[in-house]
């Protein structure tokens, strides 16, 4: 459970009573995310009750969760938070600066606080995983839960109202800032030179669009100027990933259309989705990370016109080695020889055109670099398990 809420942003933190006994020493970089008095702590941790889930929030709208976990030794809580259950609007800064007596200095510098704190809506799924881990802990499908947050008052205790809030420091503000965004753009670099599409959602549920760094008076601007710097490094991180800069620029270009033509701030979550799911798709198709250049080389050559004269010969003699040796190298890393890679790209591209186009399959052939129909129609047939013609009827019935 420490690691997934970790994993989404949000702190964690395990304690027993000494923990507490000197805030100053070692963990108070953690601790007084939680308790900013020594004496509230050690009240929270004396009256906090076994099989009890304790929701609470502090005066600046910062939540937390905790609970005294089952350990056979000495009493452990664990500590979830700080964390938003939605984002803060300006408006709402003031009336939390107002009532925390804020200067306006510290005040001003409060949105760019509140963009590193990250947001867990009240029905996060992670909050069903916190739940069926209580019942699992405590082996009981019902148990005791106080929610002491629904007017945002901690009791008896206050949690993390710091009593120096005027001496906010703007070195240390923009640091936090820019860490949260400097993290998550090198997560999600490391997840598309993996092709790991399936962190999409994990990934982009903690975008926001108060990562932008603000440049410009216009949000959506703002908003473009940073699509545009993602879009870069997801193309450097694909290149890492190990595709060839010719699959690359085609799908940067595109993006760099739909950067520029994004209406509104809507928009911009939609399009980063998007281009995550794109260049991840790149590594997996057209990674070639563990190809030799003369593979990779050879690949490229066939990739970039299927309706070319693609024979070993021709091939081996532009890259300027034997047919023998081509034909075995190709073999032992792609576990393919030559003509049944180029065979299995030319009737996918035949799939594509025929499900795309109304080209006539003479034609589509042409495309694929077959001129004889009548093989054409052969292999067709014997990779797909229908003539063309069979198959584009197929496409159309089952519209």
């Amino acid at each position: 459970m420490c690691d997934t809420f970790r994993k989404c942003g949000v702190r964690t933190l395990r304690a027993r009573r000494e923990d507490f006994a000197d805030l100053s020493y070692g963990r108070r970089g953690v601790l007084d995310e939680f308790i900013s008095e020594r004496s509230a702590a050690y009240s929270l941790f004396d009256s906090a009750e076994p099989r009890t889930l304790y929701k609470t929030a502090d005066s600046m709208r910062r939540y937390y969760t905790y609970l005294v976990l089952p350990t056979s030794g000495e009493k452990t809580l664990l500590f979830i938070g700080p964390y938003l259950q939605s984002a803060v609007s300006p408006s709402e800064i003031l009336e939390i600066s107002e009532k925390n007596s804020l200067s306006p200095k510290a005040r001003r510098y409060l949105d760019e606080y509140y963009s590193g704190v990250s947001i867990l809506p009240e029905a996060s799924h992670l909050f069903v995983m916190l739940d069926t881990f209580c019942e699992r802990i405590w082996d009981s499908p019902s148990f005791t839960i106080i929610d002491s947050s629904v007017d945002s008052k901690t009791g008896e205790f206050s949690i993390s109202v710091p009593s120096d809030t005027d001496g906010f420091s703007d070195t240390v503000l923009s640091m936090r800032t820019l860490e949260k965004r400097y993290e998550f753009e090198n997560e999600i670099i490391r997840a598309v030179e993996l092709g790991q599409v399936h962190k999409e959602k994990r990934l982009l549920e903690a975008f926001s669009g108060k990562l932008f760094e603000k440049r410009n008076a216009d949000p959506l601007q703002n908003a473009k100027n940073y699509c545009i710097i993602m879009n870069t490094l997801l193309r450097k991180a694909a290149e890492s990933g190990g595709v060839h800069p010719m699959y690359i620029d085609k799908a940067s270009s595109e993006f760099a259309l739909k950067i520029e033509r994004l209406p509104d701030m809507s928009a911009v979550s939609v399009l980063m989705r998007e281009m995550f799911a794109s260049y991840c798709r790149l590594v997996r198709k057209h990674s070639m990370k563990d190809l030799s250049p003369i593979v990779q080389k050879a690949v490229l050559m066939i990739d970039a016109d299927l309706s070319a004269n693609l024979s070993l010969a021709t091939l081996a003699e532009h890259l300027e080695v034997s047919s023998g040796y081509l034909c075995a190298i190709f073999k032992k890393e792609t576990g393919k020889t030559v003509s049944e890679y180029i065979r299995e790209k030319r009737i996918k591209y035949a799939v594509h055109l025929l499900s795309t186009t109304k080209l006539q399959v003479q034609t589509i052939a042409l495309h694929c670099g077959i001129v004889d129909i009548q093989y054409f129609s052969k292999i067709f047939k014997k990779q797909v398990g229908m003539t063309p013609n069979e198959y584009r009827r197929s496409i159309k019935n089952s519209i």
